[in-house]
């Protein structure tokens, strides 16, 4: 099966799609609150349910990832088996600009999705603590972040699909070019042939 600039869009808008489905589930479950118990030594343990929002945030992220994997190679990918060298693709201001905001966007996503979900596991692993409030209660990671982190994995794929509609006109400018220039080196050849060939028949014909 060939691959095709379409297929590899498809692949990377639902990668995308599937990231901000997770990210949205771990926002809306939120983090669950812990119970705190208070120990002898006056070390409070904070006891935190069952809560799948730390696996829906690090799923969020491994989609991003391999999104953002797609994106990159759908761009560069030699399709047909014609390369095309990345000097072709940052000749285009446009697609720099769309490029770059693509990989800022992808940055600020992995971060707003990490942070939280890292935040959350380790006060599951870490759920010691000395001095701590009854009033404040158990820590639990920031609200907010990861519905945040969500629509900007969203806009990312959205993006690497500008950015591969930018490369397709990137690669047929290119290959144009190159077509048209190999055209033109192969009539001058041509011609040159045709000259000398009737240049020798002259001479031959005065031999004679």
């Amino acid at each position: 099966m060939a691959v095709t600039m379409i297929k590899m869009g498809l692949i990377v808008a639902v990668l995308g799609i599937v990231s901000f489905a997770f990210g949205i589930a771990a926002e809306v479950h939120k983090p669950a609150a812990g119970i705190p118990i208070m120990s002898r030594n006056g070390v409070v343990m904070c006891k935190y349910p069952s809560d799948p929002t730390v696996v829906y945030g690090y799923l969020s992220f491994a989609f991003l990832v391999a999104s953002s994997l797609t994106g990159f190679l759908s761009v560069f990918y030699p399709y047909k088996g014609k390369s095309v060298p990345s000097s072709a693709f940052l000749q285009s201001t446009l697609f720099v600009t769309f490029f770059n905001s693509t990989l800022g966007a992808i940055g600020l996503a992995a971060a707003l999705l990490l942070w939280p979900t890292i935040s959350g596991q380790q006060h599951h692993n870490n759920n010691m603590y000395e001095n701590l409030s009854s009033a404040s209660g158990c820590p639990t990671a920031k609200t907010g972040v990861l519905g945040g982190g969500a629509f900007l994995s969203l806009n990312s794929s959205l993006l690497w699909l500008v950015c591969l509609m930018l490369a397709s006109n990137a690669r047929y400018d290119f290959l144009e070019d190159l077509s048209g220039e190999s055209k033109a080196k192969e009539a001058t050849t041509s011609g040159y042939n045709a000259v000398l060939e009737k240049g020798l028949d002259n001479i031959f014909d005065g031999v004679e």
